[in-house]
């Protein structure tokens, strides 16, 4: 499965992914995912935002007797020059874990999900977890479809020119209505598994954590001829929010960075008329995150710019009891909190009891193409939540 992944997304140049959500890469792992869940027998559905849902058993039938499914999966997109790890490693730990249960000849009690969510990364349209998003009504259907890349093309026009009916996304209650808890397995985007020497761990929570647009206006004008003091220079305005979000960072004790930014009209011997930098901000304390975003806002303002929220996950802790019972049942293994959000995060905050895997990273790098995990550890993984899935599917209530 891995070898048939590697090529999909691939971007020379780097090494890296690029796998963008309504993209042809984004389709070829859609039919990939498509082709191992039939492979298996197992029954693949979408959901009103096209996320897709295998499922090994009736997952209809046993909710209407108290029996909801256990779901496990993540996703198949990736950031710009992502790394091969970062959602994958949940899909393709997903399948295995089936595969072992079956080679042992477990019959589950309760119907197995595996679930490839899209636009996890939000890469595209500069939404993370879009796809759970929608689906749960933490974003509406109309703003999603609003929602541009940077070439100005809508997710409505993605949509359509995938094919799909950009008015059929959106809150999706009978999706999940079939799933009584939820387990992601990820690579762990950090070194808390490498300082602990241990190959897994078990989420306690997400910490908070959001994205703004910042834009800053300006005068287009010639670079060389144009004197320092006629100069209306928007990119002035962005250089100071990126030390602004560096020291507000510091001061209050969280992290924050803007790693992207539009120039407009981007000419090298050109003074920019406009220049847009997106802000991402998360910290342990929500508290120490708004403070520090509302330092950067009294400064992009000051120097006449404007920041619009875009999204907000709050702390999102994991249902304490069913984090302990994974605990319990994998021998006491390591708990660790984490800064990257997750679809996880998403459901568990609609009410649905989650709890999360991490997989040991040995190089602490993620969203690069230096993201890693030894094969061991990823077959610890496996293993790891075969026993999980055993236990929770196993049960009747």
């Amino acid at each position: 499965m891995w070898s048939a992944l590697e090529p999909v997304g691939r971007h020379a140049p780097s090494g890296g992914y690029r796998r963008f959500a309504w993209t042809r890469a984004d389709h070829d792992l859609r039919e990939w995912f498509a082709g191992e869940c039939a492979a298996r027998g197992l029954d693949l559905v979408e959901d009103r935002m096209g996320n897709q849902w295998a499922w090994w058993g009736n997952p209809d039938e046993a909710a209407r007797a108290g029996r909801k499914g256990v779901v496990t999966g993540s996703h198949l997109d990736s950031v710009p020059d992502g790394g091969a790890f970062d959602g994958p490693l949940g899909v393709v730990s997903a399948l295995a874990a089936v595969d072992a249960l079956r080679d042992k000849g477990f019959q589950p009690d309760r119907p197995i999900g595996i679930v490839n969510f899209v636009d996890e990364e939000g890469a595209r349209f500069g939404v993370a977890c879009a796809g759970s998003r929608v689906i749960t009504g933490a974003m509406t259907a109309r703003r999603a479809r609003s929602l541009t890349d940077a070439d100005g093309v809508s997710m409505a026009e993605a949509l359509t020119a995938a094919g799909r009916d950009p008015h059929d996304i959106g809150r999706d209650p009978e999706t999940l209505d079939r799933v009584g808890a939820f387990v992601e397995l990820h690579v762990e985007q950090g070194r808390g598994l490498v300082d602990l020497d241990h190959p897994v761990a078990v989420a306690s929570d997400i910490w908070p954590h959001g994205r703004w647009r910042l834009d800053f206006g300006g005068e287009a004008n010639h670079a060389g001829t144009t004197r320092l003091e006629d100069r209306q220079d928007a990119m002035l305005g962005y250089a100071g929010a990126v030390l602004a979000a560096r020291e507000a960072a510091i001061q209050h004790g969280c992290v924050a960075t803007i790693g992207k930014v539009a120039v407009t009209p981007g000419g090298v011997n050109a003074i920019p008329s406009h220049v847009t930098g997106w802000l991402d901000a998360r910290g342990a304390s929500p508290r120490a995150v708004r403070r520090a975003v509302a330092d950067v806002r009294a400064m992009v303002e000051q120097s006449g710019g404007e920041v619009m929220e875009e999204s907000w996950t709050p702390s999102t802790p994991f249902d304490s009891a069913l984090t302990a019972r994974l605990q319990t049942r994998l021998g006491g293994i390591p708990i660790l909190g984490t800064g990257a959000g997750h679809d996880a995060g998403i459901l568990a905050n609609a009410g649905i009891p989650t709890a999360m895997l991490f997989v040991r990273n040995p190089t602490g790098v993620s969203h690069s193409p230096a993201e890693h995990a030894e094969l061991g550890d990823c077959l610890e993984g496996v293993a790891a939540l075969t026993a999980v899935l055993e236990d929770l599917a196993g049960d009747t209530p």
